[in-house]
This record gives structure tokens, C-alpha cells and sequence, in this order.
């Protein structure tokens, strides 16, 4: 046989070489659109998907994560307006759904690492109302000691990796846990979450693509919220879908309806036990939209007039499931209503307690910024203390 006939054989499926790598089929459909946004008979309200296995006891407690997280983000504007707050407030108005849906089909062993809008998906982790206080007027008794502020913190024990402001960073960061997991025996799933503007940096490729390679068990969610900071979507990438992206990866995409809650758990959970089964990385798009701007401070001036008037009339998320508990008989207005007061007696108490909290020593600072049993904290020398 010649040298090129070998060669060829090696190549070929059906030859003695190497063994070929597993593809899947080419009628494989790329981009799943089961739970996209649909659009709504005429003269009838958006609710959610009945395409669901969560019980009733579920749904009240997504329920209560999405009251818990609107009425959290209430309070902060209610205490920057009043100064208490160091640094800017940053909502997740109209999207609370996408990060309480998807964070809620979670395994309690995996991973998440949110961007700064995902408040949902840090109390579904299990962080506290008055964690995030705290954090946000730099107090001492907050996660961060006074040193960081928003949700710019970690608690590894509960599986949530606090995110920085360099958008896109995350999710090498995701992808090397996922390594690490792998390399020590343990099955999790990494769900890092991306806006639509975060997805054009090199942080988002070089991660994503490395998680795609080789077959990770990484969740990429990317929020489509219409503007990245106060450029439209349509300015910052040439796809009409953020899902199209996962071609370039050869990975599979999802989109879903990012203000349908129960959407968002469903497709999550789907990607999940696709990754679990060492399927490796899957990109969600969730489609919704941010009412407010990027920060408290933000005016929107850019938002066309009656845009934001329409989103809030026609698709809010918590309205959306409301309807859904109600045609479907999960609970009634009073049942709903107690768990909003419930959840606001929560906040009542966290805020109280947030703000006995004493400011933090400002020698702190200087601890915690290496590993103090083998460098001491770098304090002011006594030669500049005059």
C-alpha cells in the first residue's frame, strides 16, 4: 500500500487508523427555539409556558425569588436616593426572570457566576437580602468587608463565583473550575452569565471556545437586553441571534423567552443534564429587556419614546407569572400577596440590620489582599503617619 493510500485510510471513518472522532449527525438541528418568545393571541395577555415539570410548592418559591428580587432592588434606589449607598445602583428591571429561572434548575453543587444584574441568581444561590445591603454601603458586616460594593463578592461554599467589572471575564474563569472539577472527579455544571455587549470581547471567545474544545460542562447565558450600556444590539454584532454564535464553537444554542420564568428553568435544565452527560458546553440567549438604564445615574435619553412604557405594559415577567398562577389555579391573589409581604418583612429587617452595621476599620484595606499567614498586610509605614 502506498504512502498516500495510508494516509488515506487513516482519515477515513471506516479505515484501520486512528479512531475518528464522534461529530454529531449533520441534521442535527444547531439552535433549539422551543421556548422562544411567542407571540400572544390577539386580545390575550402573555402568560408563561405550560410545557413544565416544576410542582406547585416550585412555582410559589420562583414566585417569591422574583418579588424578593424586584423589592430588593426598590430599596437600594430608595437608599442611594438617601446617600446611604457607596457607588451606583445597577437594576435588573424587567429580566428579573431569566436569572431566577435559570439559576433555579441548578444542581446546589454547581456553579454560577452572575454579572452585575443577576441579583435573582445570587439569592436562588442562597445569599441573603441583607448580604447585599450591606455590600452596597460598604459596611463592615457585608460579604466584602466594606472593601467592594454591588454583588462584586463569592461564596464558594455555595457555589457562587462573585463576578468583577471586566465584562466577559467570568467565563475562562468558569471554565478552568469546570477543569479543575473534572481533573478531581466531580460532576458539576459552570452557568456563566453574558450580556449582549459582553459577547464581543476576546474574554468571552477564548473561554468559551476553550470549554467547547474540550467538552466542559459550561452553561453561557447570554442576556439579549437591547442595549449594551446605550449602544442597541444591532451596533455591536452583525447576528440577528446571539444563539447563531454557538456555530462558531460547535456547540448547541438555545433561545428562550428571557421574561418567561419558567421558560428559563426549563431550558436551563435541559442544557444542564446535556452538559452533565459530559456533553459538553451549550450557549442559551435569553431575549428580554433591561427598563432601566445602566446605572441609577443613566437617564436612557437614548431609549426610543414609549419603548420602555411598552415592555413594562406588555411583558413584565412578574406580571406574566402572575397571570400563569392564576389561569392555572397554583395559588390565589391572597396566597401571593402574603408571600410579598413575607418577603418584605425579610427586607424590612435586613435593611435595619444593614445599617447598624458599623463602617469598616480603614486598616481592613490592607488585609486580605494576599495570603496574610505568608505576607504581612501592606500598612501605611510610620514615617508618613505625620
Amino acid at each position: 500500500m502506498s504512502d498516500n493510500a495510508t494516509t488515506e485510510e487513516k482519515r477515513s471513518p471506516s479505515g484501520k487508523g486512528r479512531r475518528p472522532r464522534r461529530r454529531p449527525p449533520r441534521h442535527e438541528p444547531r439552535i433549539f427555539t422551543k421556548y422562544a418568545p411567542r407571540r400572544a393571541p390577539d386580545g390575550q395577555a402573555l402568560s408563561c409556558t405550560t410545557d413544565t415539570s416544576l410542582k406547585a410548592e416550585q412555582l410559589l418559591e420562583l414566585y417569591r425569588y422574583l418579588k424578593l428580587t424586584r423589592l430588593v432592588e426598590e430599596r437600594l434606589v430608595n437608599l442611594y436616593r438617601q446617600t446611604k449607598v457607596v457607588g451606583g445602583v445597577f437594576r435588573s428591571l424587567g429580566q428579573e426572570a431569566t436569572a431566577v429561572g435559570s439559576a433555579y434548575a441548578l444542581q446546589p453543587k454547581d456553579f454560577l457566576t452572575p454579572i452585575i444584574r443577576d441579583l435573582g441568581a445570587v439569592f436562588v444561590k442562597g445569599i441573603r437580602p441583607r448580604e447585599i445591603f450591606a455590600q452596597y454601603m460598604a459596611k463592615a458586616w457585608g460579604p466584602s468587608g466594606g472593601r467592594d460594593l454591588n454583588i462584586h463578592f463569592g461564596s464558594m461554599d455555595k457555589g457562587f463565583i462573585g463576578p468583577i467589572s471586566h465584562l466577559g471575564d467570568m467565563i475562562p474563569v468558569m471554565t478552568g473550575i469546570l477543569l479543575g472539577a473534572r481533573m478531581q472527579k466531580k460532576r458539576i455544571v459552570g452557568l456563566a452569565y453574558i450580556g449582549d455587549g459582553g459577547m464581543s470581547t476576546g474574554a468571552f471567545h477564548e473561554g468559551l471556545n476553550f470549554a467547547a474544545v474540550q467538552r466542559l460542562p459550561l452553561i453561557v447565558l447570554a442576556e439579549y437586553n437591547h442595549y449594551a450600556y446605550s449602544t442597541p444590539t444591532s451596533l455591536q454584532t452583525a447576528v440577528r441571534d446571539l444563539a447563531e454564535k454557538a456555530a462558531g464553537y460547535g456547540i448547541p444554542g438555545h433561545i428562550v423567552d428571557g421574561n418567561d420564568v419558567i421558560a428559563c428553568y426549563e431550558v436551563t435544565k435541559r442544557a444542564a443534564e446535556t452538559a452533565r452527560r459530559h456533553g459538553g458546553a451549550v450557549l442559551i440567549e435569553a431575549k428580554t429587556y433591561r427598563r432601566k438604564g445602566h446605572a441609577e445615574h443613566d437617564d436612557q435619553r437614548y431609549v426610543p419614546k414609549g419603548e420602555i412604557e411598552w415592555w413594562e405594559k406588555h411583558n413584565d415577567p412578574i406580571d406574566r407569572f402572575e397571570r400563569f398562577l392564576a389561569e392555572h389555579q397554583v395559588a390565589a391573589k391572597e396566597k401571593l400577596d402574603e408571600i410579598t409581604a413575607d418577603a418584605q418583612r425579610e427586607i424590612d429587617e435586613d435593611v435595619e440590620w444593614a445599617e447598624s452595621s458599623p463602617m469598616p476599620d480603614p486598616e481592613q484595606a490592607a488585609y486580605g489582599v494576599f495570603d496574610n499567614t505568608l505576607v504581612p498586610p501592606a500598612l501605611r509605614p510610620k514615617v508618613l503617619e505625620n
